[in-house]
């Protein structure tokens, strides 16, 4: 019997498929700087779509789609970010919204299922008339799903209860959906109205889509035109970056439709049990 390996550490480790090596190497490219790479126009383009969103940017990883969009909203040093004590952003970037935005997170626990309460929001954001004294609220930030909780999933009825939140006290609401997807599938609705609170979303495309490099930050036109100036500051600009978005059309086009087969196995799997001995 034929013995097949399967690497379950993460779903970082995926390979890009056949289709996906094809479609990179006849990818049709430009200079992406000067914003002429045609592959990267068509990612950007359909992704907006997607997520019913004006505009779209195509960033190398996941870490710099999030610092970006904080950085875009909290566009003053010190203002200040409400997040998640065990979310992402806060525990694994190397509080690059700190050291290079000069941002202030304010945090508030994470419940089990990934939630944070809406009371606890609402009591953190910071009283304009101590602007003397006090950072400056300017941004929420929701994850979904949220990770460090075991991939739970946030619920729409949720991302909206936070996003009223955002507009009754003139803040902005980002989700870091480095799985967006996967939750959307799992919740049984379009992606694009799971995250309709959200002035930014960001979207990664290494994860369960399976394509090899990449995450998208989506947002209003203004906002991406910021991103994209931001981007270039950190490095992010990259030229013939086509062959890359070619592999993240094909993940679109392809895997968004494999992951709840990917759902169903997962829980076979988590329940322990095997086929045939293997």
């Amino acid at each position: 019997m034929v013995t097949r390996r399967v690497d379950l550490r993460s779903d970082t480790v995926t390979k890009p498929t056949e289709t996906m090596r094809a479609a990179m190497a006849a990818a049709e490219v430009d200079d992406d700087v000067l914003g002429n790479d045609p592959t990267a126009f068509r990612l950007e383009s359909e992704m907006a779509k997607i997520m019913e969103k004006e505009a779209a940017l195509f960033v190398p990883s996941g870490t710099m789609g999030n610092l970006i969009s904080v950085l875009v909203h909290c566009d003053i040093r010190g203002s200040e970010v409400i997040l998640g004590h065990n979310s992402h952003i806060h525990i694994y970037e190397n509080g690059g919204i700190s050291t290079i935005g000069g941002v202030h997170p304010r945090t508030v626990k994470n419940n089990a299922d990934g939630t944070m309460d809406i009371d606890s929001i609402e009591a953190s954001i910071r009283d304009p008339k101590g602007e003397l004294v006090y950072p400056t609220t300017r941004l929420i930030c929701l994850e979904n799903t949220h990770g460090n909780t075991g991939g739970r999933v946030l619920s729409v009825e949720y991302t909206d209860r936070v996003g009223e939140v955002a507009k009754k006290y003139g803040l902005k609401l980002h989700i870091d959906g480095a799985r967006i997807f996967n939750a959307a599938v799992a919740l049984g609705v379009p992606v694009s109205r799971l995250v309709q609170a959200a002035d930014s979303v960001s979207v990664c495309l290494s994860k369960g889509l399976g394509a090899p490099v990449g995450t998208i930050i989506v947002g209003s036109q203004s906002f991406i035109n910021k991103a994209r100036r931001l981007r270039k500051t950190l490095g992010g600009g990259m030229r013939q970056v086509g062959v890359l978005c070619a592999a993240a059309l094909v993940a679109i086009q392809e895997n968004v439709a494999k992951l709840e087969s990917d759902h169903k196995k997962t829980k076979f799997l988590a329940g322990g049990r095997t086929r045939g001995g293997c």
